[in-house]
């Protein structure tokens, strides 16, 4: 028997355990940043009312049942007693309210995503097919602003305006990746930390890189998202074995 059932009458009980699993999944991966970083998860229809983990809570403890329920209509949302952290107030507020198709959210500093922000030429060329999934499927930003307070996040979210463009390259700053699910983001983002590693990785060697062309790179990326049910699958397997181990996560 599983651990995601102890909490079934709590409001988007499924959504939190998702969430929480890919916060504890995260932190595994190295990927997370100390007590910062912020992952989202809209709950209802507009999109302006989401789950986020709260404030200063190190992604390997968060809980599901502790997930901060936030409105991102609310200007007194900074005042309550357990306000979120002002940054993912600011950025994932922003985008919630300007940018309905970002159903999920989730912004790390992981580190070779972080590695191509701060290159002067963030773009990430097709030369393998996790690279390939990215192609014309993300938006630089070279505007960096400083801490993602309000007005940084209004901003950032005027970058995320065509659904297409799924991951957002933040120069100076991180990664940030948007979808309809947690599967689906956390899935996006896992690929393309590895996507991220293998150019930089490539570009470490010195050598010519072997990029494919455009036609084969547009091809790969819509075969791949066409591919069933692999980020649920993905995420299905995390939990599973976070649910073998004993971990809190569902709880």
């Amino acid at each position: 028997m599983t651990v995601t059932n102890l909490r079934p009458n709590m409001n988007h009980w499924p959504e939190r355990v998702d969430l929480a699993a890919a916060f504890r999944w995260t932190a595994r991966l190295n990927m997370h940043e100390g007590v910062a970083n912020h992952f989202s998860l809209a709950v209802n229809d507009d999109g302006t009312q989401f789950l986020m983990n709260r404030n200063q809570v190190h992604f390997s403890r968060i809980r599901a049942s502790e997930l901060l329920l936030i409105d991102a209509n609310n200007p007194d949302t900074l005042k309550g007693p357990d306000a979120p952290d002002p940054t993912a107030w600011g950025l994932h507020g922003g985008i919630h309210r300007a940018c309905p198709h970002a159903r999920c959210v989730m912004h790390v500093h992981s580190i070779f995503a972080t590695v191509l922000a701060n290159l002067q030429d963030s773009t990430l060329p097709p030369i393998d097919q996790n690279c390939a999934t990215f192609f014309n499927r993300y938006v630089i930003d070279e505007g960096y602003g400083g801490l993602a307070f309000e007005d940084e996040g209004a901003r950032c979210a005027t970058l995320l305006t065509d659904p297409k463009k799924k991951v957002m390259i933040m120069g100076n700053h991180g990664v940030l990746v948007i979808g309809q699910t947690v599967a689906e983001t956390f899935n996006r983002l896992y690929y393309f930390e590895r996507a991220a590693e293998t150019y930089i990785r490539a570009l470490q060697t010195g050598q010519p890189l072997r990029v494919l062309s455009d036609e084969i790179a547009e091809k790969t990326a819509r075969e791949l998202e066409a591919y069933p049910e692999q980020d649920e699958r993905h995420l299905a397997e995390l939990k599973a074995i976070l649910d073998e181990e004993g971990s809190t996560y569902a709880s």
